[in-house]
């Protein structure tokens, strides 16, 4: 079996009361220490200026005008055009009175206006602050007032509810620079407020008329301070330098030298996970770094679709969720075929993964099965697509393995945090050794597992795991004004991550659990809740599932959002009638749901106490309106028991054992 990461120190037990750790790992490639970085490049400004001189005329960022209602097809701003606006929008916030250091916040949808103005904080050292509105009630107030942010830009439609947000203490928005243009309306708003307000093009105009000189960041200056949500409380401010950043994409170019598909100027992305959060953020960079192309989506998630047929790219990154619809897209198409067609596409599918099995690429397991069956699959992605990035949240093996016979593209999972510079593993394309697992440490980072007593869980254990600890050139120097927070996540100069891992034979590392969602049943036994909900959402008729205990009672519960498309299909073959809302309420429902619950505890062996022995339905998703799940989707347990606590309390009497 190939071995694709190396160990470099021992792992020890751990003496009275302190836990064992696991040996430190590093990537192949820095088995003998980490590689120089390049001297050319030591701040993201480096970066930025670099493809700048090397590729000027190339296609950097691009966009879809709507006019009269209809969407035009992308417009572009090349290498050069992007630089000359970063210069004029930086030359207005130091006309504004923004100083090396300031906090300038950034709010409002992906599009080349949010890059120019982190590309114009890059040029003079001013810290990027990105403001998100789904991390929670209150957050950009939050952070408007925490990270001290005195210049922002701004969507339009969300410059109201930035000066709503500004009203903590003294306001302290100095100058707001809209996106686009301005209504009489915003201006008399922002007038009442006290901030200046620019739109685009007069902030453009002030730069030409104010020019100021470029100060660039040294490698340790904070390049931006980004809030992540966490599961509860606050957000938090996580410290990312320019050192971080570079290093992030200098450990990526070595990575990518190993395969023959190398990343060329023609590349193209589809930008429309949040620039807010660290994925994109960090693929966006990477393209910036070798002159490729960046198209944003034009702001409709539900017609992304329309974005992928006319941007054609060539990289697409989501998050699982995102490859479940593509999916069930394709799973519906085929439902829809006569039997004959649907075996043959079966037949092909399972003849192209017997050869990836025996390690043939992805391109020469069947070109045949390719041709008549999975270039469709292709088509439905813009046709391009060469290599599919899913991070954010572990991929089920199963859908993986889908991706990868039938996009005819190279599917890699990857690892990371905010706090790890977004990629802490990457896994390779085309090594099926890796399916399920989310690759090996990135080439600045160094690994290993540290042992979780009360989950049973030891990086001495076969196989071994424990928690996820990181070390490394990316790691985040801490959470902004929080020296408390920052000191319970290092530990012995590791970053604790409260992922739980497990180290496959190949050396790849595969996501489990987390450490923090553990409880204990009235019994004493404990639960590994997350390592149970990836269990059950394999259930068909399950489309997410929450389980729940406590230390007062003997089982667990579960609130089920049913799958509407396999809910429907039941209904139909037990002649039951009416809305998805409607079906959803059915006790008889719930009766199926339990069973098939059980049937999956069955098939994956798990322990007696871990079944699940009452569920709730609910027609509507986890959301983030409701509060119930992070930006990212994990989900806020306490929202959650707090949002069905009445439920839960009386599906717990009806399950009672009455006392004899």
């Amino acid at each position: 079996m190939k071995v694709f990461s190396v160990q470099v120190e021992d792992g020890r037990e751990g003496e009275l009361g302190e836990p064992s750790v696991g040996p430190v790992y590093r990537n192949l490639l820095s088995k003998d220490g980490f590689p120089l970085p390049d001297p050319k490049v030591a701040t993201c400004w480096d970066l930025f200026r670099g493809s700048v001189e090397k590729h000027s005329n190339n296609k950097m960022l691009g966009w879809r005008q709507i006019v009269d209602g209809k969407i035009g097809p992308y417009l572009w701003k090349t290498y050069k055009e992007v630089y000359d606006e970063v210069l004029l929008i930086g030359s207005a916030l130091r006309k504004c009175g923004a100083e090396p250091g300031a906090r300038v916040g950034i709010y409002g949808i992906n599009c080349p206006q949010w890059v120019i103005a982190m590309e114009a904080c890059c040029a003079h050292s001013l810290i990027c602050v990105p403001l998100y509105d789904t991390l929670g009630p209150g957050a950009v107030s939050f952070i408007v007032d925490h990270a001290e942010i005195d210049f922002a830009f701004v969507q339009e439609k969300k410059v109201k509810r930035l000066l709503e947000s500004d009203q903590t203490g003294s306001r302290r928005l100095k100058a707001i620079i809209c996106f686009t243009s301005l209504t009489n309306e915003l201006n008399e708003d922002v007038a009442h407020h006290g901030a200046k307000l620019y739109s685009w093009n007069d902030a453009l105009q002030l730069g030409k008329e104010n020019p100021a000189d470029v100060v660039p960041p040294k490698p340790q200056d904070i390049g931006t301070i980004m809030y992540t949500s966490g599961t509860s409380g606050h957000p938090k401010g996580v410290i990312l330098t320019h050192e971080n950043a570079v290093l992030t994409m200098r450990g990526m170019d070595l990575f990518m030298e190993q395969f023959e598909d190398k990343m060329t100027v023609d590349d193209v992305y589809l930008s429309f996970l949040p620039l807010a959060h660290i994925l994109d953020r960090m693929i966006e960079e990477y393209f910036f770094h070798n002159g490729a192309s960046v198209g944003y989506y034009h702001g409709d998630l539900e017609a992304l679709r329309e974005d992928l047929m006319e941007l054609k790219p060539t990289l697409f990154a989501g998050v699982p969720r995102v490859f479940e619809r593509v999916h069930e897209g394709v799973m519906t198409t085929l439902e829809e075929l006569n039997p004959r067609r649907r075996k043959i596409f079966d037949i092909l599918f399972r003849h192209k993964l017997n050869w990836m099995n025996k390690g043939y690429k992805h391109r020469q397991a069947s070109p045949l099965a390719d041709l008549l069956a999975f270039r469709k699959v292709k088509a439905k992605l813009g046709g391009r697509v060469r290599l599919i990035i899913s991070g954010g949240a572990a991929l089920s093996t199963e859908l993986e393995e889908f991706l990868r016979v039938t996009s005819c593209a190279f599917v890699v999972q990857g690892y990371g945090l905010t706090e790890t510079c977004g990629i802490s593993t990457i896994s390779f394309p085309d090594e099926m050794c890796m399916l399920g697992a989310v690759g090996v440490p990135s080439v600045y980072t160094e690994l290993r597992l540290e042992e979780v007593p009360d989950m049973g869980y030891s990086p001495f254990g076969d196989p071994p795991r424990g928690e996820i600890c990181i070390r490394g050139k990316p790691i985040f120097s801490g959470y902004y004004k929080n020296p408390e927070l920052t000191k319970e996540a290092f530990k012995d100069g590791w970053f604790h991550t409260g992922d739980i891992g497990e180290l496959l034979p190949s050396g790849a590392v595969k996501i489990i659990d987390r450490k923090k969602n553990i409880f204990k049943l009235s019994q004493g036994e404990y639960i590994a809740v997350e390592y149970l909900e990836k269990i059950y959402s394999f259930t068909p008729i399950v489309e997410d599932i929450w389980v729940y205990g406590d230390s007062f009672n003997s089982k667990l519960v579960a609130v089920v959002v049913p799958n509407e498309r396999n809910t429907k299909k039941w209904a139909e073959s037990n002649g039951y009638s009416g809305s998805f809302a409607d079906l959803s309420k059915l006790h008889f429902l719930e009766d199926y749901i339990l069973l098939e619950l059980k049937s999956t505890a069955e098939k994956h062996k798990v322990r007696g106490f871990e079944y699940i022995k009452g569920v709730i339905t609910d027609p509507l998703p986890f959301d983030v309106e409701r509060n119930l799940v992070t930006p990212t989707m994990k989900k806020r347990r306490d929202q959650l028991l707090k949002h069905y606590k009445d439920d839960i309390d009386n599906l717990y009497q009806s399950i009672a054992v009455p006392q004899k």
